[in-house]
């Protein structure tokens, strides 16, 4: 089975690549794009649509037995026991506002675990990829979380989505963090974002709901990365969602106790 894992995190990374390159050429025309709006604050542009389309059909191609979940278009079910989760272009309102703040996601899913993740940032030319045992790269480089540094020395991405509404909750969560003497950082891409944190950019993250197409990966390559996360079923968030935090192994405790006190336990 190792061997069938292997070959769809090596056509994941290839098909996330694709994927960036006809986005990318979207997001340098942003200023023509097609936009509707899904929800408050949430939008959907032509690229999130043809850039899915696009990795649709690279999957089925290659695996046609095999799930797919994505966030534009109705899943697909499959006999293989593999379940792809893609985002075409995570970071929405940053790629239709010509902001350089997104990236494509894709995960897969077998027996409730993530086992294979990438998230390729075309911009920066960043493909941030794990597999499950052995450990995370961008592009070729091998990458860890960050060592050895308190909240207080470093940035906590704080993550909030406009469908929520639960406003309340993040303030707290920034209040309490701000008087702990950290800082929070948000980019509008959630996604990234857990990248970051794999790659030590970032100390943590933190998002009271995100969706699985959001975050498995990112998930992955955190632990993958030596990070910790909150252990999480994967079909279950595929399902319905739900909070995520990572961190390093320092302050992921101290981050925890924040969410607890904000979002509930």
């Amino acid at each position: 089975m190792t061997i069938e894992i292997t070959k769809r995190y090596t056509a994941a990374q290839s098909i996330a690549r694709d994927a960036g390159a006809l986005a990318l050429k979207y997001f340098n025309s942003f200023d023509t794009l097609t936009i509707e709006s899904k929800s408050h604050q949430d939008f959907v542009s032509e690229a999130d649509k043809n850039v899915e389309t696009l990795v649709r059909a690279a999957i089925a191609q290659a695996f046609p037995d095999d799930a797919i979940v994505g966030e534009e278009d109705a899943p697909t079910t499959g006999t293989s026991g593999f379940t792809w989760v893609i985002d075409p272009v995570d970071g929405t309102t940053n790629f239709i506002h010509g902001i350089p703040q997104w990236c494509v996601a894709i995960a897969i899913v077998q027996n409730a675990q993530t086992v294979a993740g990438v998230i390729h940032d075309p911009v920066h030319g960043e493909c941030n990829h794990a597999m499950q045992g052995g450990g995370a790269f961008t592009n070729d480089k091998p990458i860890r979380v960050l060592a050895g540094r308190p909240l207080t020395n470093g940035s906590l991405g704080v993550g909030f989505s406009g469908r929520t509404r639960a406003s309340g909750n993040v303030i707290t969560l920034i209040d309490d963090l701000t008087k702990a003497g950290g800082v929070f950082w948000r980019n509008g891409s959630g996604a990234l974002s857990l990248a970051y944190v794999a790659q030590g950019k970032l100390l943590g993250y933190v998002e009271e709901h995100m969706n699985a197409w959001d975050c498995l990966a990112g998930q992955l390559m955190i632990a993958e990365a030596g990070g910790k996360i909150e252990t999480q079923n994967a079909d279950d968030m595929i399902a319905n969602g739900g909070r995520v935090l990572v961190a390093t192994a320092e302050v992921f405790d101290q981050v925890q106790a924040l969410a607890d006190a904000a979002y509930g336990r």
